[in-house]
């Protein structure tokens, strides 16, 4: 009778053991996306900030980025902010179509 007590509480003891190794996988693997991602980002590459702000890299180093947001407004950002690439934007701005 006592080993179905020993299974349960060795089940209580394992599954939260088991739930954070995942946890720590998990965030394993969503680092090294988020690292091949910065290093694939280069000049000309349009992106969305993690605040949403769209933009196209006109400068990049190390740390730093320098967007342009609009025909001659430029923005200087931390690499870490961009969020996402956009491979399928254009730097054409609309144009306002006449009624």
């Amino acid at each position: 009778m006592n080993s179905g007590a020993g299974f349960g509480n060795l089940l209580v003891l394992a599954l939260p053991l088991l739930l954070l190794a995942f946890l720590m996988l998990t965030q394993r693997k969503r680092g090294r996306e988020a690292q091949a991602f910065q290093s694939g980002l280069g000049v000309g590459d349009a992106v969305v900030m993690t605040s949403g702000l769209y933009g196209t890299i006109i400068v990049l180093d190390d740390t730093t980025a320098i967007l342009e947001i609009a025909p001659g407004v430029q923005v200087r950002v931390d690499r870490r902010a961009i969020g996402v690439a956009q491979p399928g934007m254009t730097d054409v701005a609309p144009t306002a179509e006449a009624d």
